[in-house]
């Protein structure tokens, strides 16, 4: 760059990471935000320092964002971005020249392999053995292993496929699924074959696995609804790691219950958290992880580095990654 930029953030890390921060944007200043964010899930309150930055780390207030004068780059440390996906906010940055970026890269891995441990622990009935154990202390060999399946040869669809629905074509590979991505856009460089939305009715029926990545958005609410739910085959397996709204968790249920459906997996759910008295808690085959698909060890290292990584693109006048405005 030709001068020195100002960076604003509003990200809480450890000290080690501050300092790394610090160090690798010079010679651009750094400077955090009074009010750091607890979580990348978190929407983050209006800051007046974010009125002289150029370049923003983090998750800041989307207004406060559109009113900035110098802001040139929104760097988000979520994959989600359902608060600055509107037209407001997307009109407004087109009209500045506004780049957006998010941190799609950062969580596909552990998001691709949390739904992996989850289908395999399903077709090797481990929490049917988890719950065996917590519980009378039998030992089920038979409906155990009888009811076991492999995971080779089965079909899996991919609906709102993007970088975790890559990730997780890669993982599925060896297992030789017959896997189709649903998105908006054909690219054509997807390692997996692709339909249109437009196609997601017909693709369901012949779906062992339906695997929903899809953001809160226009036209996603509810998109799992009583319909699409009645087209599925009752030993199919649905997981959600999109957002919680995409789905009709009562329909969900019914079919459940119903045994229309053989068994559900929710990273995410309407309301988070979901409260103790929720039914999805109770309903058979439902099994429920509190949001935490994308979590992992080294989550806000790793968010670090890939915001220098895209800084250093940034500086280079490149295409910076996981652009999404």
């Amino acid at each position: 760059m030709s001068s020195p930029l100002r960076i604003w953030s509003n990200v809480q890390c450890p000290d080690l990471l501050h300092k790394l921060l610090e160090e690798r944007v010079a010679p651009h200043q750094l400077a955090f935000s009074s009010k750091k964010e607890a979580s990348v899930l978190v929407a983050a309150g209006s800051d007046p320092a974010l009125n002289e930055a150029d370049i923003a780390f983090g998750q800041p207030d989307p207004d406060s964002v559109l009113k900035s004068p110098k802001l040139k780059w929104v760097h988000l440390t979520s994959a989600g971005y359902t608060r600055y996906d509107n037209e407001a906010f997307r009109s407004g940055a087109k009209k500045r020249g506004l780049i957006v970026t998010n941190s799609s890269s950062v969580f596909a891995e552990p998001c691709a392999q949390h739904v992996l441990a989850m289908m395999m622990a399903i077709a090797r009935q481990l929490p049917q053995s988890m719950k065996n154990q917590l519980t009378d202390h039998g030992w089920p060999y038979f409906p155990c292993r009888s009811g076991s399946v492999l995971l080779n040869g089965q079909s899996a669809l991919i609906v709102g496929y993007g970088a975790i629905g890559a990730r997780l074509a890669e993982l599925l590979a060896p297992f030789q699924m017959k896997i189709t991505g649903i998105r908006r856009t054909i690219r054509g460089d997807e390692k997996a074959p692709m339909k249109t939305f437009a196609e997601v009715d017909a693709l369901l029926p012949a779906a062992d696995h339906v695997i929903n990545i899809l953001p809160a958005a226009e036209g996603t609410a509810n998109f799992f609804n009583a319909d699409r739910f009645a087209r599925l085959k009752p030993t199919a397996i649905f997981y959600n790691i999109g957002r919680g709204d995409t789905v009709d968790q009562h329909v969900l249920r019914d079919a459940l219950l119903a045994k229309k459906l053989h068994a559900a997996y929710l990273d995410v759910t309407t309301p988070e958290p979901l409260p103790p008295d929720h039914p999805l808690w109770t309903t058979p085959n439902c099994y429920i992880t509190p949001h935490t698909a994308g979590g992992h060890s080294n989550e806000m290292e790793r968010l670090v580095h890939h915001f220098l990584s895209n800084l250093s693109r940034y500086n280079q006048n490149e295409n910076l990654q996981d652009r999404i405005m």
